[in-house]
């Protein structure tokens, strides 16, 4: 399956930026932008505004990854929203 890498500008801060990220995360940031009841500008600069190090891009990508994964924060990131919208897992053994 081939990913679509597709670039839009949003406005973080009253500054119009662009990203670049595959479709499926563009969903992704969509739907817990509804789930939060946020924009999907406030989203994505509430992430740039806590993201550590590298680029805006890659910060989104962590985020949404973190935000499936479950509670476990990403790797080297801050950014990993609290999961107490779902279900807990169980705790392997």
């Amino acid at each position: 399956m081939k990913s679509v890498v597709a670039k839009r500008s949003i406005v973080i801060d009253k500054h119009k930026t662009s990203v670049s990220l595959e479709d499926q995360f563009w969903s992704g940031l969509k739907s817990i932008a509804s789930e939060k009841q946020l924009t999907l500008s406030e989203l994505i600069s509430g992430i740039d505004h806590e993201r550590q190090h590298g680029n805006l891009s890659s910060a989104l990508r962590l985020y949404v990854l973190g935000w499936y994964r479950g509670p476990e924060p990403a790797a080297g990131q801050g950014l990993a929203p609290p999961n107490t919208h779902r279900a807990s897992q169980p705790k392997a053994a």
